[in-house]
Order: structure tokens, then C-alpha cells, then sequence
């Protein structure tokens, strides 16, 4: 649980900096940048979802 944690928290972190990274390089008004940050909201809900449901189920018997 640990390790799939620590990868769905990296990939959260990669989105936004390639959001970050189209918003300075496309200046065409192309929509990539808006989609980085989608996938980078629904990452985070879906982490935050885990981690509650895996509470409250009691997956989690010692720490993450």
C-alpha cells in the first residue's frame, strides 16, 4: 500500500509541473495545460478517496 501511495503522490507531482511546463511553452491557446491539471484534480480526489475508504475499511493495520 506504501509504494502505490508514494506513486499515485509522484504522479500528482509530475502533472503539475508538466501543466506548469505547457503553460509557459504553448502559446497557441492549445488545451494541454488545462488537461494536466485535470488529470492532476482527479489523481488527488481519487488518492484522497483511497486513503479515506482504506481507513475506514481498516486496510490500513500500521502506518502507510
Amino acid at each position: 500500500m506504501r509504494y502505490f501511495v508514494i506513486a499515485v503522490f509522484l504522479a500528482i507531482v509530475v502533472s503539475l509541473f508538466s501543466a506548469l511546463f505547457f503553460v509557459y511553452h504553448d502559446r497557441s491557446g492549445s488545451t494541454r495545460a488545462l488537461k494536466a491539471l485535470a488529470i492532476r484534480v482527479g489523481l488527488s480526489v481519487g488518492l484522497f478517496a483511497f486513503l479515506m475508504l482504506g481507513y475506514y475499511f481498516g486496510w490500513f493495520r500500521d502506518r502507510l
